[in-house]
């Protein structure tokens, strides 16, 4: 599926209802779930996240500590569970600053055209040939790894994916019939996009949040494995990982279980995305 595609359909095309599917269902029942863990976890985890007891580390799963326990006699299942507002925090933040900005600036340029677009496109080139992650490491590394500055970071990078995105959409919208209609009554370019263009590439917008979601919650873990963003002893599933791949031999669900959920949640939001998209599109078809 290609967010950028144009979908037409004639108004004599039946038009078929598109449904979540089964692999929909299970993904918004999964992220739904995951919502209410974050919101609900001080009732739902079994024991206090930071009690260290170390005459009980590295612990393999049992009647108490369900998941077993870190190197600090930590329970698993009960940071994992609130690690689940980290999860949520940082890439919700992240998904809609860039889309906001990239949309902002993909109108602009798609819009507006001559030089606005080409010094636009410019800086998103510019921007595109450094390597993100490495500039996301250097920069939280030597202004002193503060999750905000992380957060702040990675929007800006992620940014320009969706500036070519929405660009691309507008380039394909602003030709047509019904944009040219405004014109002749006499709208002005920034209304053009924001009342016309932009409720038709709306679609393209909100999958693409998604993904943007999903991608920064890859790259703050990322961060977070090799320390940088949130403080030791934080509940985030890649500082998880990073502090308990030192017991894998001793109690390997300290390490594995995190992964695994970085793993479900990425999946399950972008074949959200895919689905949304989907409805969407053809919501707008009609």
């Amino acid at each position: 599926m290609n967010p950028a595609a144009v979908v037409e359909q004639s108004p004599e095309a039946p038009r078929s209802r598109i449904r979540l599917g089964v692999l929909g269902w299970a993904s918004l029942a999964f992220v739904v779930l995951l919502a209410l863990t974050a919101v609900f976890a001080p009732w739902i985890a079994p024991h206090d996240p930071a009690a260290q007891s170390l005459g009980s580390s590295a612990l393999p799963p049992d009647g108490t500590y369900w998941l077993g326990t870190d190197n600090l006699g930590r329970d698993i299942t009960s940071r994992l569970i609130y690690g689940v507002r980290w999860a949520f925090l940082g890439p919700l933040a992240i998904a809609i600053g860039a889309g906001v900005l990239g949309t902002a600036l993909g109108l602009l340029a798609g819009s507006a055209g001559g030089w606005i677009d080409n010094a636009t496109m410019r800086v998103i080139d510019l921007v595109y040939a450094i390597p993100p992650l490495l500039l996301a490491i250097v920069v939280v590394g030597v202004f002193g790894g503060g999750y905000t500055l992380a957060v702040a970071v990675i929007i800006v990078l992620a940014a320009p994916g969706d500036v070519r995105l929405v660009r691309s959409a507008v380039l394909a919208q602003r030709d047509l019939p019904y944009v040219q209609a405004a014109r002749v009554v006499g709208l002005g370019e920034p209304a053009i996009a924001v009342r016309h263009v932009l409720p038709n590439v709306a679609p393209t917008v909100v999958a693409n949040v998604l993904l943007e979601f999903v991608g920064g919650l890859v790259a703050l873990s990322g961060l977070a494995f090799l320390g940088l963003g949130l403080a030791a002893g934080s509940t985030d599933w890649g500082l998880m990982l990073s502090e308990n791949r030192s017991i894998l031999d001793l109690n390997p669900y300290a390490a594995i279980a995190p992964v695994a959920l970085i793993m479900l949640t990425a999946v399950a939001v972008t074949i959200l995305g895919d689905r949304v998209f989907d409805l969407l599109t053809e919501r707008a078809g009609k």
